[in-house]
C-alpha cells in the first residue's frame, strides 16, 4: 500500500474498534471500554512506541454503520428537538455527514502490543479507525470557548455512566 494508492482509492484504516458497544447511541458513553486494535500490516510495534506515556488519544474514524446516502447539506434541528435551533451540517457533530468522519477524544488505559485499551470512546465494535493521535494539551482550544446553550443541554448525559440493562 502506498500514499499514491490511498489518494486514488480513499482512506485505509489503521485499526478497528474491538468490543465495547455494538450499536451507536446518543448518550451514556461514560465508562465504556473498548480496544483499538492496530491491524493494518504497515504498522508494527514501533508505531506505538511512547504512546503509553499519554493519558488521552484523539481518534479519527468512519461512521461505518451510516448509509452513505443519508446526509444533508441543509439545516435541521439537532436530535430533531423542536426546542433547539436549525443548524447546518457544519454547525453540529452528528454522524450523517458526506464523508462519515468522526473525531473523538478518549482515555488511554493501557497499551498491550498493538491493542490500545481505551475508555469513553464513542465508536462501536467494528468501526474503522483512520488515525490515532496522542492528545497534547497544548493543541486544545486557545482562548475562551464560545458556543450556544443547546449543545450543553443536548450533551449533558453524553459521558454519563453507561446504562445498565
Amino acid at each position: 500500500m502506498t500514499a499514491e494508492s490511498d489518494s486514488q482509492h480513499g482512506f485505509s484504516p489503521v485499526a478497528h474498534i474491538v468490543g465495547g458497544r455494538s450499536e451507536p447511541t446518543d448518550d451514556f458513553w461514560g465508562g465504556s471500554r473498548a480496544i483499538i486494535r492496530i491491524d493494518n500490516p504497515l504498522f508494527g510495534p514501533d508505531s506505538v512506541k511512547g504512546l503509553a506515556e499519554f493519558s488521552h488519544l484523539e481518534i479519527v474514524f468512519q461512521f461505518h454503520l451510516v448509509d452513505p446516502t443519508d446526509f444533508s447539506t441543509g439545516a435541521r434541528r439537532p436530535r430533531n428537538n423542536p426546542a433547539w435551533p436549525d443548524v447546518g451540517v457544519f454547525g453540529h457533530r452528528n454522524m450523517r455527514r458526506l464523508n462519515r468522519l468522526g473525531v473523538s477524544r478518549c482515555g488511554l488505559v493501557e497499551v498491550s502490543g498493538l491493542d490500545l485499551h481505551v475508555e469513553d470512546l464513542d465508536a462501536v465494535d467494528g468501526t474503522p479507525v483512520l488515525d490515532i493521535k496522542p492528545w497534547f494539551a497544548e493543541m486544545g482550544p486557545r482562548g475562551a470557548v464560545r458556543q450556544p446553550a443547546w449543545p450543553a443541554e443536548m450533551l449533558r448525559l453524553y459521558y454519563a455512566d453507561a446504562k445498565v440493562e
